[in-house]
Protein backbone atom coordinates (compact mmCIF):
# COMPACT_ATOMS: atom_id res chain seq x y z
CA UNK A 1 0.00 0.00 0.00
CA UNK A 2 1.35 3.40 -1.28
CA UNK A 3 1.88 6.33 1.85
CA UNK A 4 1.88 9.23 0.22
CA UNK A 5 -0.01 10.23 -3.32
CA UNK A 6 1.09 12.72 -6.03
CA UNK A 7 1.12 16.22 -4.83
CA UNK A 8 1.82 15.41 -0.72
CA UNK A 9 4.31 17.40 0.70
CA UNK A 10 6.49 15.57 2.68
CA UNK A 11 10.33 16.20 4.91
CA UNK A 12 12.97 14.06 5.63
CA UNK A 13 12.99 12.26 8.65
CA UNK A 14 15.90 13.57 9.38
CA UNK A 15 15.02 16.60 8.42
CA UNK A 16 15.34 19.68 5.34
CA UNK A 17 13.06 21.46 3.16
CA UNK A 18 9.07 20.25 2.61
CA UNK A 19 9.26 18.09 -0.53
CA UNK A 20 6.21 17.67 -3.00
CA UNK A 21 5.95 13.91 -4.00
CA UNK A 22 6.01 13.80 -8.57
CA UNK A 23 6.41 9.91 -8.62
CA UNK A 24 4.81 7.14 -7.06
CA UNK A 25 6.41 3.56 -6.70
CA UNK A 26 5.08 1.70 -9.71
CA UNK A 27 5.25 4.78 -11.76
CA UNK A 28 6.81 3.56 -15.46
CA UNK A 29 10.06 5.10 -15.62
CA UNK A 30 9.80 6.08 -19.24
CA UNK A 31 7.48 5.32 -22.09
CA UNK A 32 10.73 3.53 -22.93
CA UNK A 33 11.06 1.31 -20.82
CA UNK A 34 8.71 -1.57 -18.72
CA UNK A 35 10.81 -0.98 -15.30
CA UNK A 36 9.28 1.12 -12.51
CA UNK A 37 9.93 3.41 -9.60
CA UNK A 38 10.18 1.32 -6.38
CA UNK A 39 10.78 5.02 -4.54
CA UNK A 40 9.20 8.26 -4.22
CA UNK A 41 10.34 10.79 -6.77
CA UNK A 42 10.04 14.58 -4.83
CA UNK A 43 11.23 18.11 -6.04
CA UNK A 44 11.69 20.94 -4.01
CA UNK A 45 13.09 24.51 -4.47
CA UNK A 46 16.77 26.00 -3.13
CA UNK A 47 16.47 29.52 -4.03
CA UNK A 48 15.07 29.84 -7.23
CA UNK A 49 16.40 26.39 -8.50
CA UNK A 50 14.47 22.90 -8.89
CA UNK A 51 15.92 19.85 -7.11
CA UNK A 52 15.25 16.27 -7.61
CA UNK A 53 15.78 13.28 -5.30
CA UNK A 54 14.52 9.91 -4.77
CA UNK A 55 13.70 8.41 -1.54
CA UNK A 56 12.26 5.24 0.02
CA UNK A 57 9.07 5.46 1.68
CA UNK A 58 10.67 4.88 5.36
CA UNK A 59 12.93 8.16 5.13
CA UNK A 60 9.99 10.23 4.43
CA UNK A 61 6.76 11.66 6.58
CA UNK A 62 3.86 14.06 5.97
CA UNK A 63 5.01 17.59 6.01
CA UNK A 64 3.19 19.71 9.37
CA UNK A 65 3.24 23.18 9.04
CA UNK A 66 4.42 24.98 12.15
CA UNK A 67 1.80 26.22 14.01
CA UNK A 68 1.81 30.04 14.92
Amino acid sequence: MIEFHYGDIVVLKSGGPPMTVDILPGDQISSYSPETWTTYGCVWFRGAHMERGHFEEHLLKKFESPKG
